[in-house]
């Protein structure tokens, strides 16, 4: 059985999985792990002082950027994903940069390493780019004037004659930190989540820095009463569909890796065409035809009768679970996973009330308001994370034509 923490890879911040998901990447362990999240940031926006659970804003950033001291030499450097490649990719210098990258790329890896030293960083941290100074463009959204980055999907926007506004005007590069790394070694650090980083950082006039970590600066985004109430009602369901859903169809599904990646598949698929769970056994019936149309597929590309057959025996080691576990038990552990995904989206409407900088989409007609990319679930421990994130809304927007990314030139 999978741990949550299984799925940072290497106890890092590398890939992080959906709330929702942890259902079918950990079964029963995950189910109980997602329903204790939830509940945690119920007591969180109901104003308990002591939750299990902190809580970061997950900005769309682009890309993703590593800074600190390389503990085998003590000396500054910049890095994408690589560093925790084998043989740790890091850029020391500026000839560092230019062999391994081109483009945008080249140039924001460039102004790291330029104006992060004087940022002072001790050990290594992690965040995402927002912005260089070129990024940052005048928009009239509803008659007000904004200065605005769009390094992805999401275009973030700052009233032009407000404080905030001067101070990015006068930066030369924008990033929002959410991870600190601590070890010997790359390979032996270990992440930290949830944790002020920003704050810890001295103040740099060419370097406009924010920490990922959730704060409600607005005073909107404490629940009512009755919105307490009312989520408490969805977790005590939820607990009870947990119980009637056995081990067996949880396990079936983790334990089986290439039939997992398929599940996870379809649900990306549904995603991308907008669509929710709005029927779980007619999704099940869907998912089973889709899963095995997809072996189809590929046994009809392949051209030997002896991979054709390794092929169709993959097939019935896949579909044999649908065959094994009672279809009832199946479509109970989807409303399950409608359930989890229900209350997960009364609490990212409830922390989105908290936003301090405008969030929009931007179409070709103009801009749309959107809400914020997502946000992310850390245990006490700051080990254990997982993201909320409105698929249907954002993720479904980062696949969509409809909206211009900010790498479309």
């Amino acid at each position: 059985m999978q741990r949550l923490s299984s799925f940072l890879t290497e106890d890092k911040n590398t890939h992080m999985e959906h709330l929702e998901d942890n259902i079918l990447n950990a079964g029963v362990d995950g189910a109980r792990e997602s329903i204790n999240y939830l509940r945690s940031l119920r007591d969180m926006l109901a104003g308990k002082s002591k939750s299990a659970v902190n809580v970061t804003v997950k900005w769309d950033g682009a890309p993703a950027v590593f800074a600190g001291i390389d503990p085998s030499d003590g000396k500054f450097f910049v890095a994408k994903k690589g560093i925790f490649n084998k043989n740790p990719k890091v850029y020391k210098t500026k000839a560092d940069v230019d062999a391994d990258t081109k483009g945008d790329l080249n140039i924001k890896m460039n102004l790291a390493l330029k104006h992060l030293p004087s940022m002072n960083i001790k050990g290594v941290i992690q965040g995402d780019f927002l912005y260089a100074k070129k990024d940052i463009k005048k928009a009239q959204i509803d008659g007000e004037s904004y200065i605005t980055f769009h390094p992805n999907t999401i275009v973030y926007a700052i009233p032009a004659k407000s404080p905030l506004a001067s101070k990015i005007l006068r930066s030369e590069i924008g990033v929002v930190w959410h991870t600190n790394y601590r070890g010997k070694s790359f390979e032996s650090m270990s992440a930290s989540f949830g944790e002020k980083i920003a704050s810890n950082l001295k103040d740099s006039r060419s370097v406009w820095s924010v920490d990922a970590v959730y704060k409600d600066v607005t005073g909107n985004a404490t629940m009512t009463q009755t919105e307490t109430d009312a989520v408490t009602l969805l977790l005590s369901a939820a607990g009870k569909q947990f119980n009637k859903v056995n081990k067996a169809t949880f396990d079936g599904i983790t334990e089986n890796e290439e039939l997992l990646t398929r599940v996870k598949t379809y649900l990306n698929v549904k995603v991308r065409a907008g669509e929710k769970i709005a029927d779980p056994s007619k999704f099940v019936t869907d998912m089973v035809d889709w899963i095995y149309e997809y072996y189809q597929k590929e046994i009809d590309k392949l051209k030997s009768e002896k991979g054709k057959a390794g092929r169709t025996e993959r097939r019935k080691e896949v579909m044999a679970y649908f065959s094994n576990i009672d279809k009832s038990q199946i479509v109970a552990l989807f409303e399950l996973y409608n359930m989890i995904v229900e209350i997960k989206l009364r609490i990212i409407s409830k922390l989105d009330k908290a936003k301090s900088i405008g969030t929009f989409l931007k179409t070709r007609d103009g801009y749309k308001v959107t809400e914020q990319e997502g946000f992310v679930a850390i245990d006490r421990m700051g080990k254990n994370a997982v993201k909320l994130v409105d698929r249907l809304g954002f993720s479904k927007a980062n696949f969509s034509d409809e909206f211009i990314k900010g790498w479309q030139k």
